[in-house]
């Protein structure tokens, strides 16, 4: 999937968020799972780590509730920035101790600004990986026209 689909299908993703959020107050990991597209086992993974803290019913099925469902997307976001779950942890706080905004904030302009000195850097490696194979390709150009001429 192109960048671009993928941008889209977030964006599509964001408005079905938007849409639902006013519908529904409880959700069931099934729910979640379909709705951003990861699986059930990611989403207990998240769970486990302490990024999410669902309810259980009686019959000790996971309810998540509005607020977790924001966090998982948050979460999902995260990792499609390339943010390792320590990192999002602390861009959005702890479910016992949340940090104060400012902090979060400050956290989050930080891992940002390492994100895109990070991109910038693995732009320029591709620039000039293209501009080696670039070189190549026209050596092999010139090397299969010589061939081609002494053939004939």
């Amino acid at each position: 999937m192109s960048f671009k689909a993928q941008e889209q299908e977030i964006q599509n993703r964001d408005e079905d968020f938007q849409q639902n959020e006013s519908s529904k107050s409880q959700y069931l990991i099934s729910d979640l799972a379909e709705e951003f597209g990861v699986t059930a086992r990611s989403i207990r993974y998240y769970e486990k780590q302490g990024l999410i803290s669902p309810s259980r019913t009686n019959g000790n099925y996971r309810v998540f509730s509005r607020k977790d469902r924001a966090r998982l997307r948050l979460i999902l976001r995260g990792k499609r920035f390339g943010y390792s779950l320590e990192q999002i942890r602390e861009m959005i706080g702890h479910w016992n101790s949340e940090p104060e905004e400012k902090d979060q904030i400050e956290r989050s302009l930080i891992y940002g600004d390492q994100k895109l000195l990070e991109i910038r850097s693995n732009i320029e490696e591709l620039k000039r990986l293209e501009e080696d194979l670039l070189t190549v390709k026209g050596r092999l150009l010139k090397r299969l026209e010589s061939l081609e001429k002494t053939v004939l």
